[in-house]
Formats: structure tokens, sequence, C-alpha cells
């Protein structure tokens, strides 16, 4: 893989791989402060469970582990240096081996969740009229994130279309930078078409995120795993043992006369 020269950075690689993810970056992180102060009652799944449960039952724990499992996908490939597999003995075969492994079950898992999802909220009427303009658009860029990120596994992990590229030293290296305030544009001009499309569609997606459902994400109950247990009393003891009735005892009727007045 040859090293891209910095000195061939167009003004509008500077516009896409310099100024847009900041951008982006700054309204995902204001969007979140704004939506958490002035609209906390719309922080929400906006759950539609009551309305149909049988292909929720299947579509959302797809979705839902397919997709936290390619997210720890993404952190351990964007966000650890190639030299630190390699110091823990970590092989390039073996880390492909489990990228695609890996990587392939949980992307057909977030895929089928995704369709079937997508397919029960078209079809199923209360559950279609609950659902906003910004619904049908989260869906529609999340749905092309994922099929861009399976399609650079599937042509380049798989089927080697295009040539050979290692985005652990081009993808990877500029998106570190943006933490560090370090960034390469030369790395992601020079990327395949289908990475800079999956790159743009991932920023689109977090700069939509605070405004959509997708921010339940921040409010995982995770408080459960160490709250107190709660109590439950049954309201009556067991048979034999009930005591006296509080309250209004029923009123006895009189007993009827028998004979004339």
């Amino acid at each position: 893989m040859t090293t891209p020269d910095p000195a061939d950075v167009t003004t509008l690689d500077t516009v896409l791989w310099v100024v847009l993810p900041y951008l982006f970056l700054t309204v995902f992180v204001l969007g979140h402060v704004w939506r958490y102060r002035y609209d906390k009652f719309g922080w929400t799944t906006r759950s539609s469970q009551l309305y149909e449960r049988r292909l929720l039952r299947w579509a959302s724990p797809l979705f839902h582990f397919g997709i936290l499992a390619v997210f720890l996908g993404h952190v351990m490939g964007l966000g650890i240096p190639k030299a630190w597999t390699d110091a823990v003995g970590m092989s390039e075969q073996m880390y492909h081996a489990m990228a695609v492994g890996i990587g392939g079950v949980a992307g057909i898992s977030t895929v089928t969740g995704l369709v079937l999802l997508i397919y029960r909220r078209r079809t199923v009427g209360p559950v279609f009229r609950a659902t906003t303009r910004m619904d049908k658009v989260m869906y529609l860029v999340l749905a092309v994130v994922i099929a861009l990120g399976m399609w650079n596994t599937i042509a380049g992990s798989m089927l080697n279309l295009g040539g050979e590229y290692d985005y652990r030293e081009g993808v990877s290296v500029w998106f570190r930078g943006i933490f560090r305030f370090d960034l390469h544009p030369e790395l992601m001009a020079d990327a395949p078409i289908g990475f800079q499309l999956h790159g743009m569609a991932a920023m689109l997606l977090f700069a939509l995120w605070p405004f959509t459902r997708l921010v339940h994400v921040f409010s995982v109950p995770l408080g459960y795993l160490w709250r107190p247990y709660v109590v439950y009393r049954a309201r009556t003891p067991r048979v034999g043992q009930r005591g006296t009735r509080r309250g209004w005892e029923g009123v006895q009727r009189p007993p009827e006369r028998v004979g004339p007045l």
C-alpha cells in the first residue's frame, strides 16, 4: 500500500474529511444537550410493542445484538492501532479471519433484524401510523450505512474487488486523528469509494442521531445491575390466617315477617 502525498489534497478533500467531521461531531454533541434540556419527555424509544409483538420478538434481538457486535468490531478495527495487535501476537491472518467471521455473522444478524423492523413498521397499521418523518429518515440512513459496511466487507475482504486495501493503515488512522486534532485527509481521499461513502453516511447518521429515537442508546438502564431488590408482599396472608378486614361491613337484611302486621 503506497503512502498518499499530503500535497495532493484538494479543497474538496479538506471540506469532506476535515471540516465535515468536526461539524457533524459538534451537531452530535450539542444536539444531545439541546434534546435533553428541552425535550426530556421525547427522550424515548417510542416503543410500539403494544401494537405488535410477534415480529418484534425476533426483529429486535437480531438487530440490537447484531448492531452491538458491529459496534465493538468498529471499536477494535478503528480504535486499536495495527501495531498493538501485532505486539500481542495477533497475526494479520488471524485478525482477518476474526473480522470476516464475526463481522459477517453480526452483519447478517443486523441486516435481518433491520429488514424485519422496516417490514413490520410498513405493514402493521398502528405501527406505521406511529412512524414519524424522522423515523423514516433515520431508517433510510441507517440502512445505507449498514449496506455500505457489508459491501466493504464482502467486496474488500472476501472478494478482493478493486485491489488490496488495508483500512487499518488508512481509514483507521484518519478516524483516530479526529480525536487528536491530527486529521490526514489524504488517507480518506486515497481510500476506495466504498469506504468514502460509508464514512460520509456514518457522519450523516451521527448528525441526525440527537433528533431521532436513537437517543435511547444513552439511556440504557445500567442501574438495574446494582440497584437493591424490590420487595413484593402479598396483599392477603395465607388461607386460614386472614385477619379482620378494615372498612365497612356488609349490611345484613332483616328477617322476613310472617303473618299479618
